[in-house]
């Protein structure tokens, strides 16, 4: 199974409209998948989950989405040039073991120029750390907003393209 993680808990961000239509690209090829937005962390998961402790509703999204996961997409997108905080703790509460040897794909995403390649860079040396191994080919984003329509589907036929060529190398790989 892949897992996409909409790195954000920010409601209906535009990050989870692209983790969607990856979603979609990945049942098209007829793989499993799920996509987890980190919306769906318990409110307070700060408190109740890290430090070795565990909530059963951390712990179910845990059964749900990530141990079950053979491959992992990040959905990332820009906040003050780097990732999300909601993100580095969500890796802080997940055992480094549970993920080690894991293959990830990374997509950026940023209303600006850059596609938050810096926040992908930024991500990519927590990911190695935790022993996860990552796809050469980090997909940037840019003007998000242009490639949405107004429901937020993604619209712009290049960006489709490269989420296609993206996912063909992550599956091949």
């Amino acid at each position: 199974m892949i897992t996409i993680i909409s790195a954000t808990n920010r409601p209906n961000s535009n990050s989870l409209n692209i983790a969607k239509k990856y979603a979609q690209l990945i049942d098209k090829q007829g793989f499993e998948c799920k996509v987890l937005s980190l919306e769906q962390l318990p409110s307070n998961f700060i408190s109740t989950d890290l430090y070795s402790k565990r909530s059963e509703n951390f712990q179910q999204l845990l059964d749900e989405f990530i141990l079950p996961a053979q491959k992992i997409v990040f959905i990332v997108p820009e906040y003050n040039g780097s990732f999300p905080g909601v993100l580095k703790i969500f890796l802080d509460a997940v055992h480094p073991d549970t993920n080690r040897g894991k293959k990830v794909a990374l997509v950026g995403v940023s209303s600006g120029r850059a596609g938050n390649i810096r926040g992908l860079d930024h991500l990519t040396g927590v990911l190695h750390y935790l022993g996860m191994h990552i796809l050469p080919n980090k997909l940037p984003i840019s003007s998000v907003l242009s490639v949405l329509d107004t429901d937020g589907t993604v619209k712009e036929e290049n960006t489709i393209k490269a989420l296609e060529k993206q996912l063909a190398e992550f599956i091949s790989w």
